[in-house]
């Protein structure tokens, strides 16, 4: 287990508790300023290319009751934009609106040539595109050709040839000089819908809608889409969650949390991803996306409870058809093991039966368990073989998959995505050269210590920090997520007791240098090889609170644990 420390100072943080301050200090905070994280100090929508020209285009759904039609995606960033957009749209008074989200399996991915086929048969006068279009030169071309406005809205990584739309709004198009490239298609749309409510209020128009109000959907999608979490995500996230907490909330998001168990008042940035994310992927990964929408769409507390209740149900069928594939994705590394003494610097697995909606997931639970760039791949009903793709820090993904493209011609049908997660099309016929190429271009850009597992940590806490107030003020403090890590710990400890719960959990408890203080900690899917653990171990961690029956009390979070001696 190879742990490297954050470098940290408590010294500008000083009216905050000594190990907050120094978590703080690690990710960047110079000021207590940078902790209020007031709406007042969100970037100006401004400086985004386009998106003057993108209130022009979208102007008279409002003003002139032109139709528009919402092109999402289906995942949770593309499910709570269309939400959004809708949303927004019918309050700012516009009566034509409606959406179209393709399918996975039928349509595949974005604003395609066969998606505005169908877009046609509602004569819309205007297309949006929600977290998709960058890519969709083919599909704008389509629509175009109709006589069909397209704005774009999208936050993705721009390919060398752009879509001929009337405006793309994106902060990762060249040109664009929007400071927070981190973005998510959410709150991209929420910036065009600030212009378009600025127009709308230059014009005297009557409505002057609280886009507020949705933070909620902003602070979901930034969060389960996994982007870095810059100042200005940090502001959105948290006022999102102010809002949840406060019971501002969707009824549709509030269903979620009722059938997830949790409660709006106690919600933390990870429950976002973990708990609500999964549920509305669930939808998309397995059906279709759109009863995901309809459930953020909905007014109505007992239709967003029936709503919610069946993606609870998907995504209790989806852990089970995940589970299933894991095992057998692991039987090959295990063999791979066994052949090479260790695994080659990317991994790429195909089995016939796995299900297309789900390989995102199992990629990013390899990568976990591998520590190496991951591809999934599934067979697709048209006859072609679709991946998804999870990379570790330094290798840019969706880079490595064009240099790819160039240096084996042929392979790739499509592909797009971002630096730590991608997907891709490729023929069945080139499988294995495609796998061979994968990991050869992996062994070129990583290095060996590169594809060493290392945990950043914040480093050891003493005896008088394990408290249940310091870890209540680390979970709700500030919203935590990618490239703004959960604060994590690492420290010795003696194993007092253990024991194994849920089949595949470990339930322990440790005590630390002072003998007297004993702390429930627990290992979540942990390595039960270790067991029965003697003596003394090396544990990576977090401050956790444990809510039971209406008690709370601290717990450890075990991220990973090494028997020492």
């Amino acid at each position: 287990m190879h742990i490297v420390r954050r470098s940290a100072s408590a010294e500008r943080l000083p009216n905050l508790h000594p190990v907050f301050a120094r978590v703080l200090s690690a990710r960047g905070v110079q000021s207590a300023d940078e902790l209020e994280n007031r709406l007042a100090q969100l970037l100006p929508p401004d400086s985004l290319k386009d998106i003057e020209t993108a209130v022009d285009c979208l102007l008279p759904v409002v003003t002139e009751q032109q139709s528009l039609l919402v092109v999402g995606d289906f995942d949770v960033d593309g499910a709570t934009s269309t939400a959004l957009a809708l949303r927004a749209f019918r309050a700012f008074g516009a009566q034509h609106v409606s959406y179209l989200v393709p399918n996975r399996f039928e349509h595949g991915y974005g604003l395609s040539p066969e998606l505005v086929f169908l877009a046609q048969e509602q004569r819309p006068d205007v297309l949006l595109t929600v977290d998709n279009g960058i890519a969709a030169v083919d599909g704008v071309a389509a629509a175009k050709a109709l006589g069909i406005k397209v704005v774009v809205t999208d936050h993705h990584l721009a390919a060398e040839q752009l879509p001929d739309a009337d405006a793309i709004v994106n902060p990762n198009q060249p040109g664009c000089e929007f400071a927070s490239k981190a973005a998510c298609g959410c709150a991209v749309l929420f910036y065009v819908l600030m212009a378009l409510r600025k127009r709308l209020q230059a014009q005297g128009w009557p409505n002057d809608v609280n886009l507020a109000q949705w933070l909620d959907l902003v602070a979901l999608a930034t969060v389960a889409d996994v982007v870095p979490l810059d100042r200005n995500n940090r502001i959105l996230v948290e006022q999102g969650l102010r809002r949840i907490r406060r019971g501002h909330v969707q009824p549709g998001i509030k269903a979620l949390l009722e059938v997830a168990g949790r409660q709006p008042q106690r919600l933390a940035s990870a429950d976002l991803g973990f708990v609500l994310g999964p549920r509305i992927n669930a939808a998309g990964r397995l059906d279709d996306i759109s009863l995901g929408i309809e459930c953020l769409l909905s007014d109505d507390a007992a239709t967003a409870r029936s709503l919610a209740q069946q993606l609870d149900e998907m995504n209790r069928s989806r852990r089970d058809i995940e589970q299933g594939m894991q095992q057998e994705a692991e039987r090959y590394l295990a063999a791979i093991d066994t052949e090479s003494q260790s695994l080659p610097a990317g991994v790429c697995l195909y089995q016939s039966d796995w299900h297309q909606g789900v390989i995102g997931i199992l990629a990013s639970r390899i990568k976990e368990r591998a520590h190496r760039p991951v591809i999934i791949l599934a067979d697709d009903d048209s006859g072609v073989l679709k991946g998804s793709a999870r990379s570790l820090p330094g290798l840019h993904m969706r880079d490595l998959l064009d240099e790819l493209d160039k240096r084996w011609p042929g392979l790739l049908i499509k592909f797009g995505g971002h630096a730590m997660a991608a997907g891709m099309t490729i023929k069945r016929a080139g499988l294995e050269t495609f796998q061979q190429a994968f990991v050869q271009l992996c062994s070129e850009h990583l290095t060996e210590e590169d594809l060493q597992r290392v945990w950043q940590s914040d480093g050891e806490l003493s005896a008088a920090d394990f408290t249940l107030e310091l870890a209540q003020q680390l979970r709700w403090g500030m919203p935590w997520g990618q490239s703004f890590a959960e604060p994590i710990f690492d420290g010795e400890f003696n194993v007092v007791q253990q024991r194994v719960v849920g089949e595949k959990h470990l339930k322990l408890v440790l005590a630390g240098d002072n003998s007297q203080q004993l702390l429930d900690a627990i290992w979540f899917n942990g390595d039960l090889t270790l067991q029965p653990l003697q003596g003394r171990v090396k544990a990576v961690f977090s401050l956790d609170v444990n809510e039971w029956q209406g008690r709370r009390q601290l717990q450890l979070l075990v991220r990973h644990l090494q028997p020492l001696g």
